[in-house]
């Protein structure tokens, strides 16, 4: 597909690298020449210098025959106003990143008026993402499927743990409902086959529907207890979209915020949420308000220092769940290394929502992807896919259907119904199909396959 990304900031680029790796055409516009001579030195990327509202700017990019328009500048207007421009002039889909919450109670009516296709609102991106973390405290990502039928959960294994240096074909029989999908070992990611067996300290992903993935974690002895109270720190964009998903859910909320006015404005808007006006990163406020009981710590001001060490600060003191937001993409490594699994980035929250859409965009006539999502620090990706009637894999035994090195098949919903499969299940037409493989080695559901051999 021939792609527009318009501001070539961290999201910016990160977009261009992945979606060039894709095999997409794609040109990068942005006002500033250093920007682009970023771009242009490590991309395989066209670049054009100028300003994104500017038709004249937007005809030089190609936009008469480009198939997506993503706009990501640091100003909501002119993300708008270049989608709105990039549309009247040909593109087929535009998708705007916007930040301000004053234009949230509007965005249905912004989305009509100025035609734009697709919103992204990082802040509010990542709240939700934090909200699913929240549900387990031991979680580290947890990703939903098939409208929320099929949930991903990422968990570090235990020296405890009944599931260890157990070959994986005997733990299906003890777990049928669970499908172990991806893991990472010393930082190398793998897609484990049913020889494989898990080991201390593993980050894995257990995969099934959300009350089969409940139970295996009740009887691994984890802790599933609903979440009673959290803590936030810093009274942001984020701060506030979070508060407002968790706090008709029966959980104690307090938030702390250093800035007076900040504080009166959050106070009026949030109901149920107790706002306390001190800087949260003192260690005696956090003594004050017993930091290691409560059940969550999230780190949400806008220094990523600061976020660092109040996080280590509530998890030396008991705390059973932490969440550090970042700013710079390279701190995400660092927070593991100290002992932090539970790390958040709007900016590559906002990449990754974006590579998303793009990519579901780009379907095949045998199958429809609706959603990737990466994993493991992008070593792994998951797919859902649905299957169309005429694709050469239907009704085939998965055992028979050649399935390349490295990909799993992982769950097949069908009639809203969850199914782990086995070499004896097949695919057939409407199913959704998720699948998880090393990343990039998947564009369309038949990648999966050796289809020359199905068609002999």
């Amino acid at each position: 597909m021939n792609i527009i990304i318009v501001g070539n900031g961290k999201v910016g680029y990160t977009l261009a690298q992945y979606l060039s790796k894709d095999g997409h055409d794609i040109t990068v516009l942005d006002r500033s020449q250093q920007a682009l001579n970023r771009a242009s030195e490590t991309l395989d990327v066209m670049c054009v210098r100028g300003n994104g509202a500017n038709v004249k700017t937007l005809i030089e990019a190609g936009v008469e025959n480009a198939d997506v328009i993503v706009a990501v500048t640091g100003n909501d207007e002119l993300n708008m106003v270049c989608c709105l421009a990039a549309k009247q002039l040909g593109a087929k889909y535009s998708i705007a990143r916007i930040r301000d919450p004053e234009y949230t109670e509007s965005l249905t009516l912004l989305q009509k008026k100025l035609d734009i296709d697709q919103v992204i609102n990082p802040e509010r991106t990542t709240a939700q993402e934090i909200s699913r973390l929240l549900r387990f405290p031991f979680a580290i990502n947890i990703e939903s499927f098939a409208h929320g039928r099929v949930e991903m959960v990422e968990f570090r294994t235990e020296e405890r743990d009944a599931i260890l240096n157990t070959p994986l074909s005997r733990l299906h029989s003890r777990y049928p409902r669970i499908q172990f999908t991806a893991v990472q070992r010393n930082g190398s990611a793998f897609i484990p086959d049913g020889a494989s067996v898990l080991l201390p300290g593993d980050r894995v992903y257990a995969t099934g529907d959300r009350e089969s993935v409940t139970k295996f974690f009740k009887q691994l002895g984890k802790d599933t207890q609903r979440l009673k109270s959290a803590l936030l720190i810093g009274g942001g964009h984020i701060s506030y979209y979070l508060a407002k998903i968790i706090a008709g859910m029966g959980v104690y909320l307090r938030l702390i915020e250093i800035d007076e006015k900040k504080c009166l404005r959050l106070a009026d808007q949030l109901d149920g949420v107790m706002v306390i006006n001190a800087d949260g990163t003192d260690q005696e406020v956090l003594d004050s308000e017993n930091v290691g009981d409560c059940g969550a710590l999230i780190c949400l001001t806008n220094r990523d220092e600061e976020n660092l060490i109040t996080g280590l600060y509530g998890a030396r003191h008991g705390v059973k769940k932490v969440i550090v937001k970042v700013n710079r993409l390279n701190a995400m490594d660092v927070m593991e290394d100290l002992g932090i699994d539970c790390a958040v980035s709007p900016k590559l929250t906002t990449a990754n929502a974006i590579l998303r859409s793009v990519r579901a965009l780009n379907n095949s006539a045998g199958s429809v992807v609706e959603k990737v999502y990466g994993m493991l620090g992008g070593q792994v990706e998951a797919y859902e896919f649905t299957a169309l009637i005429g694709a050469p894999y239907l009704n085939i035994p998965l055992n028979q259907l050649n399935i390349r090195k490295g990909i799993l098949v992982s769950v097949l919903v069908r009639e809203r119904k969850c199914i782990i499969p086995f070499g004896g299940d097949h695919i057939e037409a409407g199913d959704t199909v998720i699948l998880t493989a090393k990343a990039g080695t998947v564009v369309n559901l038949e990648d999966a396959f050796d289809i020359t051999e199905i068609r002999r």
